[in-house]
């Protein structure tokens, strides 16, 4: 095509796009729901031909004035989400990524300042864009996959090019900076599950080593690139794992002490576990086990725990530690850390689990999953260290589960023997045995729960666990029948264990499915659990609740179940909530200004927080010690209102 032609060409394309401007305005002068296709058709075509992302960009304002944004979540950018971004212009139909596109090039303009919209500011919309290119570091070479190669209507290398624009604009160095922000927000939380983080992090150090990319400067990516692939001295040029045996094999007992320190040091900073750890670990094993504690980077607490019980934690170690299960090794010091062994039976258990035989059908699992590098139960058992050392970093991935994976965390907290015994039933006899009401429930032949696929992306043990408990938990239900109240009510404390409150309060009246004497419901709350009003009485132990979650725009996203672990004053000296939260990420925006926190007002690993009355505006469902309830009279006026208001102008509209 000649540049004449070329020209010819754009331009008829451009004017067309005008030309669907100036329609869609004028059918919403009448039509205010008019439908904005044609446009995105056109915006499509005009996508596709050179230069045709710098005449869309120039024509933002134009696009905004017009409407074409309206009627649409695309209308309130503020609200807008990345990874939901990302799903939408690289899986979406047409017409979505066609918005989705636009909508981005509208938020690059207010970001360089060549727009100003009122829903949005610059650094917003800067943080947006930063964070969904980083979101897509396999199209920063501007290679694609086959999945993007065979996309209709060449959606694929439209999207390529859009991401090659906004890099353009954006630079290397903010996208991979959000990104490094990204991955140690996620791992302040200490997940389980670590797969996905540490392909963020290998998509870093691809970035890191690309002569094409300028990366000058970018410290803090370099280290965690480095915690992960090269924490010691040993393997700090990535050797590959025969290499680097071969090194430890020639280390002096100096140098083995320093693998030790470095390993340690890099995996409780970051919460991952390099695989080279696992390789030190079992080349100490008979030769130098008095630096294993140094290894795992234990405290006067674990190492008591380790010398006490050296027999097991040496065979676990045996067993379970490989490059393939290396995040065991960060459940296992923690484990330890947690002095989890000091409880006899717990001791019992891990032993029986050491000789456990899975059942077939168990194994078939497993081995689906996490492949067969190793034998399932080797999988199986390095699940189970990292559940009892990290109770809170268990999470549901993306099944309805919530009510079972809030029961492991329960259990692996305050009941890690119980805990056991039910991985045990699972794996050997792929069966649970529970009580209710006096009447036995056997998990086995019982149909699907509320998550009628088996989940897939989660950990070992909530693979072969949570099919079971959703089943029960669904029984329980059906043998509660039909009773005047939330059958949570009744179904928790048989489903988890005594501790659980047998008080209970729902604003949701199950009569009429409306919201019911909210201030009561709200009073009743602060005086079961503010210290301020429940004579300084701390959360025993973690008690289920139920909370309406909501999207970043206030509105009402479901139900969902988790627990409440302890109430504190922070370091402001504010009242705050800190509760798990089961879905694999804590930190999230529920609205009106309601951000749950995760690292910044004395989190523990695994926790989130908010200030208390911001907790109550999302409760629906909460258990209590009907012996332990504060005065309800002297509970604050102010803080009841507000806790009301949060809630009436979000979730609790559609109840009213």
């Amino acid at each position: 095509m000649t540049i004449t032609s070329f020209t010819k060409d754009i331009n008829a394309l451009v004017a067309s796009f005008d030309e669907a401007l100036e329609q869609l305005a004028f059918a919403r002068r009448t039509v205010p729901l008019a439908r904005n296709t044609e446009v995105l058709k056109a915006a499509l075509r005009v996508m596709e031909v050179p230069e045709g992302l710098d005449a869309l960009y120039a024509r933002v304002p134009s696009m905004e004035s017009k409407g074409v944004f309206t009627n649409g979540d695309w209308g309130q950018p503020a609200i807008l989400r990345p990874a939901i971004a990302v799903r939408t212009l690289r899986q979406g139909a047409p017409d979505y990524t066609a918005i989705e596109a636009l909508s981005e090039l509208r938020l690059l303009a207010v970001a360089m300042g060549d727009y100003r919209h009122p829903g949005i500011s610059a650094e917003q919309a800067r943080n947006f864009l930063a964070q969904v290119t980083a979101l897509n570091l396999d199209l920063l070479s501007g290679q694609m996959s086959e999945a993007d190669r065979e996309r209709p209507q060449g959606l694929g290398q439209i999207v390529n090019s859009l991401y090659q624009f906004l890099l353009s604009r954006l630079g290397y160095e903010s996208i991979l900076d959000s990104l490094v922000d990204e991955v140690r927000r996620l791992l302040a939380q200490r997940p389980i599950q670590t797969g996905s983080i540490k392909q963020m992090v290998s998509q870093i150090a691809k970035c890191l080593f690309d002569p094409k990319i300028e990366t000058s400067g970018m410290d803090k990516a370099a280290r965690l690139v480095s915690a992960l692939f090269s924490p010691t001295k040993g393997c700090r040029d990535d050797p590959g794992f025969a290499v680097y045996s071969e090194r430890l094999a020639a280390m002096d007992n100096s140098a083995l002490s320093e693998e030790a320190e470095g390993f340690a040091k890099a995996m409780h900073e970051t919460g991952m576990v390099s695989p080279y750890h696992p390789l030190l670990l079992r080349h100490l094993r008979g030769q130098r086990d008095d630096l294993i504690p140094l290894a795992l980077g234990l405290s006067i607490t674990g190492n008591d725990v380790l010398q006490c019980y050296r027999q097991i934690v040496l065979k676990l170690i045996d067993e379970v530690v490989h490059p393939e299960t290396c995040q065991a090794v960060y459940g296992l010091a923690m484990f330890l850390e947690r002095g989890g062994l000091f409880t006899p039976p717990v001791a019992s258990g891990l032993w029986r689990q050491l000789e456990l035989t899975l059942c077939p059908a168990v194994s078939d699992k497993l081995s689906a999953v996490f492949g067969d590098a190793h034998p399932p139960r080797v999988y199986l058992l390095a699940g189970v260290l990292s559940l009892l050392g990290q109770p809170l970093g268990v999470g549901q991935g993306n099944n309805p589960t919530c009510q079972s994976v809030i029961g492991l965390s329960m259990w692996a907290f305050n009941d890690a023997d119980y805990l056991l015994q039910l991985v045990a039933w699972a794996a050997r006899d792929d069966d649970v045995i529970m009580r209710f009401e006096g009447q036995q429930i056997t998990s086995q032949h019982l149909e699907a729960g509320l998550a009628k696929e088996p989940p897939t992306d989660v950990d070992p043990v909530s693979l072969i666990l949570v099919p079971h408990l959703d089943r029960v938990y669904c029984e329980m239900g059906r043998l509660c029948g039909v009773r005047d109240d939330d059958l949570h009510r009744w179904i928790n404390p048989e489903m988890y264990g005594w501790w659980v409150g047998h008080g209970f309060l729902s604003v949701i009246s199950q009569e009429t499915g409306k919201i019911h004497d909210y201030q009561y419901f709200i009073r009743h709350f602060y005086a079961c659990y503010h210290p301020y009003y429940n004579g300084n009485i701390p959360v025993i132990h973690p008690q289920p609740a139920g909370i309406a979650v909501t999207d970043s725009g206030g509105r009402l996203v479901g139900r969902h179940a988790i627990t409440l672990i302890r109430v504190n004053l922070d370091r402001d000296g504010e009242i705050r909530i800190y509760f798990f939260n089961p879905n694999n990420d804590s930190g999230q925006d529920w609205g009106q200004g309601i951000n749950c926190s995760t690292q910044s007002h004395g989190e523990r690993y695994g926790e989130a927080s908010l200030p208390f009355a911001e907790f109550a505006s999302r409760l629906c469902v909460f258990h209590y010690d009907s012996r332990e309830v504060g005065d309800i009279s002297v509970v604050p006026e102010t803080d009841v209102a507000r806790a009301i208001e949060l809630g009436r102008d979000s979730w609790a509209a559609s109840y009213e």
